[in-house]
């Protein structure tokens, strides 16, 4: 998919082809003032960018750390004098 590259005076002209093109063609992105200044993309793209692959605890389950053996006990010392 090519990206768009839009002014952004001619995306508030021609929005609902911005959105279109969005969707068709992938990410458009617009410029301010000769710098680009935003990315319109259509929602399955944006929901596939910010979607998780998989979910928190499944995450943690599969972590190469989930074997490791960790002492989780609080230490039961005073803790230090602190002078303000």
């Amino acid at each position: 998919m090519s990206k768009g590259n839009w002014q952004l005076q001619d995306a508030k002209n021609r929005f609902s082809r911005l959105v279109e093109d969005a969707q068709k063609r992938g990410p458009q992105i617009v410029t301010k003032r000769g710098k680009k200044a935003v990315v319109v993309v259509s929602y399955e793209d944006y929901e596939e960018l910010t979607s998780p692959d998989e979910d928190l605890i499944t995450f943690f389950q599969n972590c190469p750390l989930a074997e490791v053996d960790l002492d989780m006990q609080r230490s039961k010392e005073i803790p230090r004098d602190i002078e303000l």
